[in-house]
């Protein structure tokens, strides 16, 4: 039996069994006779050639193998979307619902008494109930008949069109521009042609907010070309679509707030200067996007850039930043609160992880969470008074002074530790006795000589007590209890420091260790409860 083969079958999106594949050519492949579809499969697994038999050439692929010939009955091209919902949530009339005798319908299995159309009035009511629609991987591929979807299903807000047998950007406006409230739209994994010139601007998309295109070859100037139609659009995902460069959008994508271009590898991490000035933009997901670097030219250290201004959440995973500069010119950007930096080289010049941790935090003042996990003040506090110490003999070697008058420190360390004067100014700069060289790190070394102190019970004398600093707090707590003979209350620890006088720092967290809170010999601990 010979397969009609639509008119605009070439460039069409077909399923063959469960595997899709683009039409690149239609017609005799002698010495066989009757049509043929010449496919490339997106599996080129499932290919035998390259689109040339017998020394002739019908098609190009991009795989070696990646081509076939199919017979056209072999091909599915696909439904109508009003079809595809129809047949997702069970109220198609071929598919459901067979006519019995005059009196009834039958469901399923279930015979039903019905009066009139009352069956046919329910299913449309229940067609127009629908606000969110999925009709993912149901072969969908072309729009069907002008105002069927809008006569249909008037109160769609988001649709789900993902894996289907979309070939064109046109297909989607069709579908769109029946849906009037159109606020979400996930089209990803489409393989689909986009307009190669400006379009005239319609109101087809002039709700819609959150948009997925996720792996559908678009390029980034087919996403400024398109995004005139996008007025008040705020999330735009574009993952796994080989978009390698980018260019300013002027005049486009000025409301968007989430921008996710993970999985395309970025020629460089100049790239990100040419959308930098998108005046919303509160995050930017920069998942496996190959980029090495990061740099704000416009901003010297500790200034802030003005590229970026409203950019609030950053996720630099598995990338390539080999250099801490990367991460010093993070703290560039004026709004940055959230930050994922996994999987980069200039991680493993750490072992411990929460040294490491503690290394990012002192360096990006306004970071409230780092990698999911909360920043608390207290961790800040320790990290930044932590850095301050690790690196105060580098600061005195490159010229820093506790004289203020003296204190020039070169640039080149400056470059290195940009935060460094602002630690200073805001914790004094680091004393004589706080630089000294560690000692090995025997027990006796380790051990912290500490005064414990009630200061709401003035009848409980001062104790000094020696603790290993690797002590956790929650065991402090427990020695505090037996020592001091204090019946089951909740206890409040803090401590003072000659370092920071008239401070008192809480020590909060019960599972951290005496030097997670920068705790030294002398130090005085306060009990409260």
């Amino acid at each position: 039996m010979t397969a009609r083969v639509p008119s605009d079958a070439l460039g069409r999106r077909i399923l063959c069994g469960t595997e899709y594949a683009t039409v690149r050519y239609v017609g005799s492949v002698p010495p066989t006779a009757g049509i043929w579809l010449g496919v490339e499969w997106d599996d080129p697994q499932r290919g035998k050639h390259d689109g040339t038999y017998e020394g002739t050439q019908y098609f190009k692929c991009r795989h070696p193998r990646g081509g076939s010939f199919i017979r056209p009955n072999k091909a599915n091209f696909g439904v109508d979307f009003l079809t595809a919902v129809k047949d997702r949530y069970g109220l198609n009339d071929e598919q459901d619902v067979q006519h019995g005798t005059e009196n009834t319908l039958v469901f399923g299995k279930k015979t039903v008494e019905f009066v009139g159309m009352d069956s046919i009035a329910e299913q449309q009511s229940q067609l127009n109930q629908l606000v969110d629609i999925s009709v993912r991987e149901c072969a969908v591929s072309h729009a069907g008949q002008k105002e069927e979807i809008s006569s249909t299903c008037a109160n769609i807000r988001h649709i789900n069109l993902s894996k289907n047998l979309i070939s064109s950007w046109e297909t989607v406006t069709a579908i769109a521009s029946q849906v009037q409230n159109l606020e979400t739209l996930n089209i990803s994994e489409n393989k689909m042609k986009f307009p190669s010139t400006s379009t005239s601007v319609s109101g087809v998309f002039s709700k819609l907010r959150i948009l997925a295109l996720n792996q559908t070859e678009i390029t980034w100037t087919e996403v400024l070309l398109c995004a005139p139609g996008w007025p008040a659009l705020e999330e735009l995902y574009l993952t796994s679509n080989n978009i390698t460069v980018l260019e300013r959008p002027d005049n486009v994508l000025q409301t968007l707030k989430l921008l996710d271009l993970s999985d395309n590898q970025l020629l460089d991490g100049s790239q990100l200067h040419l959308i930098a000035h998108l005046p919303r933009l509160e995050q930017l997901i920069l998942r496996n996007t190959g980029i090495s670097s990061i740099h704000f030219p416009d901003a010297g250290f500790g200034c802030k850039t003005k590229m970026f201004p409203s950019l609030k959440r950053l996720a630099i995973n598995d990338n390539k930043i080999s250099q801490w500069s990367s991460i010093n010119e993070l703290d560039k950007l004026p709004c940055l609160r959230s930050l994922q930096c996994h999987n980069n080289p200039f991680m493993d010049t750490e072992k411990n992880p929460e040294t490491l941790r503690q290394l990012i935090i002192a360096k990006i003042s306004q970071l409230e969470v780092l990698n999911k996990s909360e920043i608390l003040p207290a961790e800040r506090k320790g990290a930044e008074l932590d850095y301050r110490k690790i690196f105060g003999n580098d600061w005195l070697a490159a010229g820093g002074n506790w004289n203020p008058e003296k204190n020039k420190p070169s640039e080149e360390f400056l470059a290195a530790h940009p935060r460094y004067p602002s630690l200073c100014l805001k914790y004094g700069a680091p004393e004589e006795g706080e630089l000294k060289g560690r000692q090995p790190l025997t027990l006796k070394n380790q051990l912290l000589t500490l005064t414990i102190k009630c200061p709401e019970k003035p009848e409980q004398k001062p104790v000094e007590k020696k603790l290993p600093e690797s002590m956790t707090i929650q065991r402090v707590k427990g020695l505090l209890y037996r020592l001091l003979k204090i019946p089951g209350s909740e206890l409040k620890l803090s401590y003072e420091s000659s370092k920071l006088e008239g401070k008192e720092v809480e020590l909060d967290n019960d599972l951290k260790p005496l030097q997670f809170y920068s705790i030294e010999n002398g130090d005085c601990v306060l009990v409260r409860w």
